[in-house]
């Protein structure tokens, strides 16, 4: 863990527990602690008023939300923190090391009326029954209206129970139904990698869901899939970061130093922020380039869903190379990260720094623009060559120009998938060295 929140939380966490030993009740021993950590790392500390009561909100993730208020940003009318939260230690172990117990399967809406699976984990018991994105569900349990009307049903029955029933038709076109137990399981969030002949040249293309996880596996997957891009003299790269919230930032910047160019090795990939107390603390990472690929451009396929250490490795490479977004709409607006702060068994996550690139560029709390907006081709699989998103990046791969590949999508459907998509984890997080 850096300097900064080991020294923060031994000074705090000694003045906060000696402070409140007097009589305090555990719930008061809980909030104060929590709340003597956010006011010395909080990055828009100065303005959580001096009288907050953290003690009338009943855990530290109702004080994490409370202090979102006061997240005044030069240039936005409204608070801009969405993000910060807390969880029981127990808890974000399981998340943070890719560690699910649920059914591993994921849903978004193509149109109003038409719900798809996004994609699977292969080790869920999605994954096991054989489930794949693409197939469109027409009934779960007793919903058998499945429509951007019904989605606080859809998310309590596809990621808060423990069973569920679910009648899908394929794309062959016949229905089957399947039951589902929840599980544990360990993610894999690389879903798919591979390489197309794009005119004479070769293009690498992979879905990378998450920065969360495993992070040796994930370390060796990366290199894994660079080694075959290198081996196969691939001159173009997809990253497909449409559903990746993010994650550690030291596998963002192992990401970063495999495709920056040569040019850029030793340059400025990113400087952390912090607030006014702790601006001695402040950190420029320099490009590490790692392996022989030379891009001068690079594709990224996003959404709404792609966030926080996604939206970080485009913006520290954004000064490097051509980074060309590609997708339904723009990016989540996550230009901040935090540590996991222990308090007895709770970690509790205020947004703690703010990040830049080479050129001071970071202030994206509203998202990045798209280059080319596409509908995300939930009724392809992945790497399927007509899906949306990947047809129209591989057509201006080959000609210069970008197909224009269905109607965008509906409001309604942008923001119900947005509801749809709060389940899943957006965040950079700083846990430890970047080795």
């Amino acid at each position: 863990m850096k300097k900064l929140p080991l020294l923060v939380i031994i000074t705090l966490s000694l003045f906060s527990c000696k402070k409140n030993n007097n009589g305090s009740t555990a719930n008061h021993r809980l909030a104060d602690s929590s709340m003597a950590l956010t006011r010395g790392l909080y990055l828009w500390n100065k303005n959580i008023p001096s009288a907050f009561n953290a003690r009338q909100y009943g855990d530290p993730n109702a004080i994490m939300e409370a202090i979102r208020a006061f997240s005044k940003e030069p240039g936005f009318s409204s608070p801009v923190d969405r993000w910060s939260f807390a969880m029981l230690k127990s808890e974000w172990n399981d998340l943070s090391s890719g560690g699910s117990a649920n059914f591993g399967l994921n849903v978004f809406f193509l149109s109003t009326d038409d719900l798809r699976v996004s994609y699977v984990e292969k080790e869920s018991p999605a994954g096991k029954a054989g489930i794949q994105r693409s197939w469109r569900i027409r009934q779960i349990n007793t919903i058998n209206n499945i429509t951007t009307g019904n989605a606080n049903a859809i998310v309590q029955a596809v990621y808060r129970s423990s069973t569920g029933t679910f009648r899908f038709s394929r794309p062959s076109g016949a229905d089957t139904t399947i039951t589902l137990n929840a599980a544990s399981y360990q993610q894999h969030p690389l879903l798919l990698d591979t390489v197309y002949n794009t005119n004479s040249t070769r293009t690498g293309y992979f879905v990378f869901n998450s920065f969360l996880g495993d992070t040796n596996q994930i370390k060796n997957d990366i290199a894994r899939v660079f080694n075959r891009f290198e081996n196969e003299n691939v001159q173009d790269v997809i990253v497909d970061l449409r559903y990746n919230g993010g994650g550690y930032v030291l596998l963002q910047t192992l990401l970063a130093n495999y495709l920056v160019p040569a040019a850029g090795n030793n340059g400025v990939m990113l400087t952390e922020q912090f607030n006014d107390d702790n601006a001695q603390f402040d950190e420029t990472i320099r490009f590490t380039k790692k392996g022989s690929l030379n891009l001068n451009r690079l594709f990224v396929i996003v959404s709404q869903q792609t966030a926080s250490a996604s939206e970080l490795l485009i913006n520290s490479l954004k000064p490097y190379m051509n980074v060309q977004l590609i997708g339904p709409t723009r990016t989540h607006g996550k230009p901040v990260g935090y540590f996991p702060l222990p308090v007895y068994d709770w970690y509790i996550f205020p947004v703690s720094f703010r990040t830049i690139n080479k050129n001071g560029e970071g202030s994206y709390f509203d998202g990045m623009q798209l280059h080319h907006q596409v509908m995300d081709g939930l009724d392809k699989p992945w790497g399927d060559v007509q899906e949306s998103c990947l047809a129209s990046t591989l057509k201006y791969i080959t000609t210069g120009a970008y197909a224009r590949i269905g109607a965008r999508m509906s409001g309604t459907v942008i923001d119900e998938n947005e509801r749809l998509g709060a389940t899943r984890f957006k965040g950079a997080i700083e846990a430890g060295n970047r080795k």
